[in-house]
């Protein structure tokens, strides 16, 4: 996903010129090093909120 949305955004900046590819490997390293580690903090916390959620739900349907 990362790589997906920092080439859009690389794209839309800088358009079709010399050096976009060079650009988006840039921008997708700072992207994945910033994305992951927030993902491995933050999959456990909507984990927990989902869970109690459907827990909820569950409840309330019977």
């Amino acid at each position: 996903m990362t790589f997906l949305v920092s080439g859009v955004a690389t794209w839309g900046a800088l358009g079709s010129v010399p050096g976009v590819f060079r650009a988006w490997m840039a921008s997708w390293m700072i992207a994945w090093a910033i994305a992951f580690p927030t993902m491995l903090v933050m999959m456990p916390v909507v984990r927990r909120c989902l869970s109690m959620i459907i827990e909820e739900e569950g409840r309330g349907a019977r």
